[in-house]
């Protein structure tokens, strides 16, 4: 592994000291390419206006008309934690709006992951229909969902899609579902300032833009029109788990969502989950929505019915939100076994087909593993836990049936820096035609269906695209950090400054590293490494979750800082990330 500290510009962390930011911060956030204050303000003024969404306008107007026509909205959501935010958000937004008209009719479906795959099809859009819709809306997705879009055009909706994924692209053109209201910072022509909006930052501009048109038709005024304000914990939620890039405008609506969380101002059912989690609402952060909230509600959507996770954000009853939080928790302990049990088949295919010695030092450039007893709703998790393993772009793959019944195989990868996986498999339709049924995804992970016998030529065609287009250096496992941390820093209400930011893709929480002196290891639990160290003057105590071999007297080591509550006490505590080799 090789650590590298980032480099400061020190013109921009000394304009950002002067601004009135900690000196502290002031060093990260101009590492992470902030030059001007107004980047890390998170004023609600700073956030463009919603018409400069194409599409945005008509979909005010759409929504608008259904509401004083009293017509029914059937909603298509997704099944992951962006997707189920997403249709809550619009849940709860148009009612919110239709209230002052007596409006509410709005239902909500969303697809089963093995049944009914991604995405509006057509046998969707006939479900949608039966539950009396007269405008089909989609939230996180259906901008790939041309046979969809056409079908339920075909039986009389109107079709409004919000979505942010990238369209369709077909032989070079980008391709868009026709005869429908679009709203998608990624399509052809659009000038929103933030091309990294979540799904269900698209569905709130929507909102917004429903109420800037409720306005002009006098349905209320500036003062008395329904605060939208109370949905961005919804928004903060959605926007870390889909880790989409946290720019300064996903920043802001995160940090905003954040505040209300810890004035309580949330759904019951985030605080449920929460509760859950043993997290506090109080001091909640970005890494509580990332890694107790999201896989609570992802699991749902894997193993069960992401209708559960959706009911869970919608219900106002707080006896019911715990009931369905409970329930979202046994489902997640579920996950993690199935996930842990296929994680270590994995792991014992691999090291059976290259050598039982596989580490990142050792292993081929791309990796691709299928077992019959795969779940098909964990293959994505599989596959991310790989990648960070070994190093490497990693597909996972499990057995499936194809939208005509056909036996097949469903795979989910995730890659490195470097490796375009979306790019790669474009690579690999065009080399082998026919080996890949379907296929999608974005640089950082894709997935894909191969025919029941394909397995064996995809793992040829994706080792070679990875020979061809990864070196030595990408294959190296590196580190960024920010260096030491200066020792009038290293206290707990420095790990509290922090915790109070707003971290996350694209904006990577704070880790710093130096040469320590390891007073003490040794292992807790079977499993992870506790440590006594010595980082300048200070004596710290530090955890290695996942690491077994010891370390050696002196180390450079690349950790982040928490405060840890033992007894009543908080004290300072680091977590290691890595070592240098």
């Amino acid at each position: 592994m090789n650590i590298r500290a980032r480099d400061i510009p020190p013109r921009a962390a000394w304009a950002l000291e002067q601004a009135g930011t900690h000196p502290l911060l002031a060093r990260l956030f101009a590492a992470r390419g902030v030059q001007q204050p107004e980047e890390v303000d998170d004023d609600l003024a700073l956030l463009p206006a919603p018409d400069a969404l194409l599409g945005a306008r008509a979909a005010g107007e759409l929504l608008a008309d259904a509401l004083q026509q009293g017509l029914t909205i059937g909603i298509v959501a997704d099944y992951d934690c962006d997707g189920a935010t997403a249709c809550a958000t619009a849940w709860r937004g148009l009612r919110l709006l239709g209230a002052p008209l007596g409006w509410d009719r709005v239902r909500y479906l969303v697809p089963d992951r093995v049944r009914d795959g991604y995405g509006l099809t057509p046998t969707l859009a006939e479900r949608v229909r039966a539950m009396g819709a007269d405008i089909l809306l989609t939230v996180d997705n259906g901008i790939a969902s041309l046979d969809g879009v056409a079908h339920a055009r075909a039986l009389g909706m109107q079709v409004l899609i919000t979505d942010h994924h990238l369209p369709l692209v077909v032989d070079g053109e980008v391709r868009l579902p026709t005869d429908a209201v679009i709203v998608n910072p990624n399509q052809p022509g659009c000038p929103f300032p933030s091309k990294a909006l979540a799904g269900v930052g698209v569905m709130f501009y929507v909102l917004l833009a429903l109420r800037a048109e409720l306005r002009r038709r006098g349905v209320f005024g500036p003062r008395d029109q329904p605060r939208l304000d109370g949905l961005l914990p919804l928004v903060a939620l959605g926007t870390v788990a889909d880790v989409v890039r946290l720019d300064a405008h996903n920043r802001r609506l995160v940090a905003q969502g954040l505040r209300r969380i810890r004035a309580g101002a949330l759904p019951p059912g985030m605080g449920a989950l929460l509760a859950a989690a043993g997290r506090s609402a109080a001091r909640a952060t970005t890494f509580d929505l990332g890694f107790a909230l999201a896989p609570r509600l992802n699991a749902a959507g894997r193993l069960s019915d992401m209708g559960l996770g959706i009911e869970c954000l919608i219900t106002d009853d707080p006896q019911r939100a715990h009931e369905l939080a409970r329930t979202l928790d046994g489902i997640n302990r579920e996950r993690r076994q199935v996930e842990s049990a296929m994680r270590e088949q994995a792991l014992l295919s691999m090291a059976e087909r290259h050598g039982a010695d596989l580490d990142p030092d050792t292993a081929p450039p791309a990796l691709t593993v299928f077992d019959p007893s795969f779940h098909e709703g964990v293959v994505g998790i599989v596959a991310a836990r790989l990648k960070d393993r070994l190093h490497r772009p990693v597909f996972v793959f499990a057995a499936a049936q194809s939208d005509d019944g056909q036996p097949c195989l469903k795979g989910s990868g995730r890659s490195i820096p470097g490796f375009h996986l979306r790019d790669a498999l474009d690579w690999i339709a065009k080399r082998q035609p026919g080996l890949l049924l379907r296929f999608g995804g974005h640089a950082m992970a894709a997935g894909c269906t191969l025919p029941a016998d394909g397995l064996p030529a995809f793992e040829a065609a994706l080792q070679a695209v990875a020979r061809d287009w990864l070196d030595a250096a990408t294959l190296q496992r590196q580190l960024d950090t920010d260096g030491p941390l200066p020792a009038e820093w290293r206290q707990v209400d420095t790990a509290d400054l922090l915790d109070a930011q707003v971290w996350g893709q694209g904006f990577a929480p704070p880790l710093f590293s130096e040469e320590v002196e390891v007073l003490g290891q040794r292992l807790v639990g079977e499993r992870h490494l506790s440590l006594r160290l010595r980082i300048g003057s200070d004596m710290i105590d530090g955890i290695w979750f996942g690491r077994t071999d010891p370390l050696p007297r002196q180390a450079l080591l690349a950790y982040r800082i928490i405060a840890d509550e033992w007894q009543g006490q908080r004290r300072l505590r680091c977590v290691v990330e890595g070592a240098a080799a």
